[in-house]
């Protein structure tokens, strides 16, 4: 899979921590997860790293790791995949 622009992205681009390329790649979700808009795999790592507690992390990616599965799904709401 080709690399996704990231440029365009005004927010700050958080990096990808371990436990969670270690999940998507365990879950076979890295394709689904790389394949979502720059946008959205930014949020997704955003929105997991700034919760304060492990268990609320693991939470959140248990989260994320389901919509990807689902496919058409992007933090609770509707997503229409290409």
């Amino acid at each position: 899979m080709a690399k996704r622009d990231f440029s365009r992205l005004k927010r700050k681009r958080h990096e990808i921590p371990a436990f969670v390329l270690k999940a998507l790649k365990n879950e076979q979700l890295l394709n689904a997860y790389q394949s979502r808009p720059p946008y959205q795999q930014n949020d997704y790592i955003g929105w997991i790293n700034h919760a304060k507690k492990d268990e609320t992390k693991k939470k959140r990616l248990t989260q994320m790791l389901a919509e990807l599965k689902k496919g058409n799904v992007y933090m609770k709401m509707k997503y229409n995949t290409k």
